[in-house]
């Protein structure tokens, strides 16, 4: 799915005042929420940022991407039994949702797989990214306000 048809899709629910919306195709999946006036929240865009670099690259569409990560060299290393939240997307990431707000987490949270564990701007929308596992926060990776890649690892979770 284009990041254009993303955009419609986006303004298509603001236009009609739509909390959410999920369209499914033979290739892509996405599912778009609006949990405030100005938040978009964004799930299962997995499908829409690799669009463009599967079709670049001959081999399997999802298999290549985490390869387009930073050299391995600046990546941390996993201890045994620590799970990575990577990033879905391109963007900025932010530990709260302002800047007057405390932090979706913090070293020794316990969280659940549908938990908020922090926001990336991307093209100005924020999405609001979900654990996706459930543990115990054991270390966070990146700093509020920085750049962040596709794939990245964002936090390491003790799953259980």
């Amino acid at each position: 799915m284009e990041i254009d048809k993303v955009k419609e899709l986006v303004q298509l629910m603001v236009d009609n005042e739509l909390s959410s919306i999920s369209i499914r195709t033979e290739n892509d999946e996405i599912t778009l929420r609006r949990p405030g006036k100005h938040a978009v929240t964004a799930a299962s865009v997995e499908q829409v940022l690799a669009t463009p670099i599967a079709q670049q690259i001959p081999q399997a569409p999802v298999a290549p991407q985490p390869a387009a990560q930073p050299p391995a060299a600046s990546e941390p290393e996993v201890d045994e039994g620590l799970v990575p939240i990577p990033s879905p997307m391109v963007g900025t990431f932010y530990h709260s949702p302002n800047p007057d707000s405390p932090a979706f987490v913090k070293v020794g949270d316990k969280i659940r797989n549908d938990s908020v564990v922090c926001i990336i701007e991307a093209m100005k929308v924020f999405n609001e990214i979900r654990a996706e596992v459930s543990g115990v926060i054991e270390r966070i990776l990146v700093g509020n306000e920085e750049p962040i890649e596709y794939g990245q690892p964002l936090f390491l979770v003790r799953a259980g």
